[in-house]
């Protein structure tokens, strides 16, 4: 068992840490199924056991994984100076991370998504909806985990940055949703893309999913390039918002020249936006992931 513990570099402190941030992630989690069910206005074992509504389903696991990406962001693999300060950092930056993620979803009702009524198309059963609820939270989760990992310390200052962060992401969403609708308008006789999605076109769903995760990832970049001061707050956010969308339109444009690739011979806008194929719309999403990924990868 020592030859074990010294070979792993585990010790009983260690574990300890271990036992603090995993309780901690635990508790966190569960308490963001029974949030989400507050915020529908819902009973979440009702919706998720009894009624059986995939689409708030669909939502709740979005929320849930974010939080856990949130919360690898908050667990930076350096112990604090005492098991209270472990406790205060993880259940901070944890319960800050919650409440930016739903204020996120808020921001993406009101902005991105401004059309449709989301939480009454997801009692509704709208499985679409569901998705596209569930990306944007994650999306927004992608980027707040990016920001804990490049700040440092316990202070307003960090929480600042990390509320910049925040706010650079959601920005981001909103413009390329923007762009989406634009682009789709044009495909498909002026038609509504947020029309389509109260309408459950979940393969464009799946599609749109695929572009607001690949967006969060390339603003993470910006972590990359800048270095964090407190005095420096907003040149930072500046720095946040350009390298965002330098990088945004980079994989756009990459993942654009995979596409071609990948799916040569596919007609795109007539087999995802008018037959609703979902297969080739999961093909689309995960094409923009993995160029977001491999970017992101070789500017670390």
């Amino acid at each position: 068992m020592n030859t074990f513990i010294e070979i792993t570099g585990l010790n009983i402190e260690l574990l300890i840490f271990l036992a603090i941030d995993i309780t901690i992630a635990i508790i966190l989690l569960g308490a963001m199924r029974f949030i989400s069910g507050l915020s529908a206005k819902v009973n979440s074992t009702d919706e998720l056991a009894k009624e059986d509504n995939f689409a708030f389903g669909i939502s709740v696991a979005g929320s849930v994984a974010a939080l856990g990406i949130v919360l690898t962001g908050a667990i930076s693999g350096e112990n604090a100076d005492s098991y209270l300060m472990e406790i205060i950092g993880m259940a901070s930056y944890g319960i800050f991370g919650l409440i930016l993620i739903k204020i996120g979803r808020v921001f993406h009702d009101r902005f991105a998504l401004n059309k449709i009524d989301k939480n009454a198309q997801i009692k509704a059963r709208n499985i679409a909806v569901g998705i596209v609820d569930a990306s944007g939270a994650i999306a927004t989760a992608i980027v707040i985990r990016a920001v804990l990992l490049w700040v440092y310390g316990l202070d307003i200052s960090t929480f600042t940055a990390i509320a910049a962060g925040f706010i650079v992401s959601q920005a981001m969403l909103v413009l390329v949703t923007r762009i989406k609708e634009r682009q789709y308008a044009k495909n498909n006789k002026n038609h509504s893309m947020q029309n389509a999605f109260a309408e459950g076109h979940v393969a464009l769903a799946i599609r749109y999913a695929g572009q607001a995760i690949s967006t969060a990832l390339a603003v993470t970049a910006a972590s990359h390039f800048l270095t964090y001061s407190p005095d420096t707050l907003l040149v930072n956010l500046v720095g946040w918002l350009v390298f965002g969308m330098i990088m945004t339109l980079l994989v756009a444009l990459l993942t654009s020249i995979a596409k071609r690739l990948v799916l040569m011979g596919i007609n795109l806008v007539e087999e995802v936006d008018q037959q609703h194929n979902i297969g080739v719309a999961s093909v689309e999403m995960a094409i923009s992931i993995s160029i977001a990924l491999i970017l992101t990868a070789l500017m670390s």
